[in-house]
């Protein structure tokens, strides 16, 4: 299927491309992560981006470009997330190391000044963190079980994280709370 530049994607083009590649893509990128929520976020975000940049997209070969756009963002997701494991495992070895010189962190001080950060967030808010967090909930589940729009998660999971970092960086926990979130 070939788009030109002089006609944006319709609505009914966009349905017609997900409809017909959606299935597909979640195929392609199960090569990559059998994790059907990560996949499924993946896949929203690109047809987002498709659906946002419609007007001035130049795709000539639109299947080409989807599975491209997928394998990117998934991999790129997959690479975050690697390297944010990396990041805290070396952390969390550096304090091991660090406290057999000496007492320098304290798990329980931290985790209180975390629950004691939570707590003080707006009552909504405070319930979409803990589901993001605690019980590792995607936004769009989050959205559904909340009966909130994802653009609304997404807001009060960053009025959250502000806030905590806000009151947390007082404390030497900072770094660690900004390498966990």
């Amino acid at each position: 299927m070939k788009d030109t530049p002089e006609m944006p994607i319709d609505i009914n083009t966009f349905r017609k491309y997900y409809n017909l590649y959606y299935d597909s893509l979640c195929r392609f990128l199960n090569i990559y992560t059998q994790d059907a929520y990560i996949i499924e976020d993946v896949l929203q975000e690109v047809f987002l981006r498709l659906w946002e940049n419609r007007e001035i997209v130049e795709i000539c070969y639109i299947k080409t470009y989807l599975f491209h756009a997928a394998k990117n963002k998934v991999l790129n997701y997959l690479r975050d997330e690697q390297n944010r494991h990396y990041l805290l495992e070396n952390w969390f070895n550096q304090q091991q190391e660090d406290k057999r010189h000496k007492d320098c962190f304290n798990i329980e001080k931290f985790t209180d000044s975390l629950d004691n950060a939570i707590d003080q967030l707006p009552t909504k808010c405070k319930e979409i963190f803990l589901l993001s967090r605690r019980e590792q909930l995607s936004y769009k589940q989050i959205a559904e079980r909340q009966n909130l729009s994802v653009k609304t998660v997404e807001t009060q999971m960053g009025i959250a994280l502000k806030r905590i970092r806000s009151i947390l960086s007082s404390s030497s926990f900072t770094l660690l709370f900004l390498i966990m979130h």
